[in-house]
């Protein structure tokens, strides 16, 4: 009977990552219709407020979470994205011209993005073990699964304010599991003693291997979002496919994903990390060759597989690597996040560089190809310089 009511407390960790997930699922496809259908902008004016609220952003991602760090305040930030998100709703849905909705997405849109950032930095401030913090990070996918879905029907049905009230509904909910959380984590603090620091993959303070790490995740995140981005245009221009056919792809590897990374999460428990991530690499590699060579759906959909083993790699277990090798749970979240943000921009320059070549639109998975690569010999290079710095540390003082 003592267990009974543990189970509970751990509801409430799936329940916050799918609410989190849910709300960006929601926002983030919606948002430039929102801009469009309130203000009245046109794609020049939405593509330049996307690129100013994303730039407000990344400067939030690097601060709020720094200080959440020396604050130890993981979940009262958490609290604070909820109460900012129904305020930048209620901004939204107040203002009447674009440059003040604009204003209202970077003061208050940018730190209230970064929810599902203080959820995995609690989640690592509590030493949560890999396997857990995957399994969140799976959560998050499967929302996203249904997001985009929901919120064209709620903006078809009820229009922008329509999205908005949804997202506010969504926020309160966020607010009521984090109250909880804070709740019962200042219970089970009082009640055990501090947790175990987890294990580092590379030794703390080893500075070049963690720049070579983050430079090859920008290449990995650059390459995923390369082939998200293009796909519908390569399956229809290229191999000669219904744009139907782009949307299953799209959707059989979002279904991969899931279980994908549970596994992976798993393994993550007993396998090094930069081992994981660089099995993940191999697989994008194999993925983007594969690409490049089909001639059809089959191909296409089977290669879906080896997509969801990088995704896994890179979007999972790379969470983790992260928190290994950066001081601070918020900044080390923070920072990976960012490289998503970071290579998403890359990804243009990919696209664009990569169409010029002989091949044509085959070209860009080869560069894919080959800048996925170059991140492997990254991480390869980073567990060497590793492996300098563990033997530097263990010769004798003064021999």
């Amino acid at each position: 009977m003592t267990g009974a009511p543990a189970r509970p407390s751990r509801l409430l960790i799936p329940a916050s990552a799918l609410l989190w997930g849910l709300q960006i699922a929601l926002l983030s496809p919606a948002l430039a219709l929102i801009l469009s259908t309130l203000y009245g902008a046109s794609t020049t004016d939405i593509g330049w407020s996307l690129a100013i609220y994303n730039t407000g952003g990344f400067l939030a991602s690097l601060l709020i979470p720094a200080w959440a760090d020396r604050h130890r305040s993981y979940l009262q930030v958490l609290l604070a994205c909820g109460v900012l998100t129904i305020a930048l709703a209620g901004a939204l849905a107040a203002v009447t011209s674009l440059p003040w909705a604009t204003v209202a997405l970077v003061v208050l849109g940018g730190p209230a993005g970064l929810g599902t950032t203080m959820l995995f930095a609690h989640l690592r401030s509590a030493g949560t073990a890999t396997s857990s913090i995957v399994d969140t990070r799976a959560i998050i996918s499967a929302a996203w699964m249904g997001g985009p879905p929901l919120a064209t029907a709620i903006i078809g049905w009820a229009g922008g304010r329509g999205i908005l009230a949804a997202i506010v509904v969504i926020a309160l909910l966020n607010i009521a599991t984090t109250a909880a959380m804070m709740s019962r984590h200042r219970r089970a603090a009082s009640e055990r003693p501090e947790a175990a620091r987890p294990r580092e993959s590379l030794p703390p303070g080893s500075r070049t291997g963690t720049v070579l790490v983050v430079a090859a995740f920008v290449l990995f995140q650059a390459t995923n979002a390369t082939a998200m981005t293009f796909m519908a245009i390569y399956v229809t221009q290229t191999i000669g496919l219904a744009v139907l056919w782009g949307g299953i792809v799209l959707g059989v590897a979002a279904a991969l994903e899931v279980p994908a990374l549970m596994i992976i999460g798993r393994l993550g428990d007993k396998v090094p990390h930069l081992t994981l991530v660089a099995v993940g690499a191999v697989a994008g590699i194999a993925y983007y060759l594969g690409l490049a060579l089909a001639t059809g759906p089959v191909a296409l959909l089977l290669l879906q597989v080896l997509n969801a083993v990088c995704f896994a790699a890179i979007g999972g277990i790379g969470l983790a690597l992260f928190q290994d090798l950066i001081p601070g749970a918020g900044l080390s979240t923070g920072l990976f996040m960012n490289t998503r943000r970071l290579g998403a921009i890359v990804s243009g320059p990919i696209i664009a560089l990569g169409a010029l070549s002989p091949l044509g639109q085959r070209g860009i998975f080869l560069g894919c190809a080959v800048l996925t690569l170059l991140g492997l010999a990254l991480v390869h290079l980073a567990r060497r310089s590793a492996g300098r710095r563990a033997a530097k540390d263990q010769l004798p003082v003064g021999g």
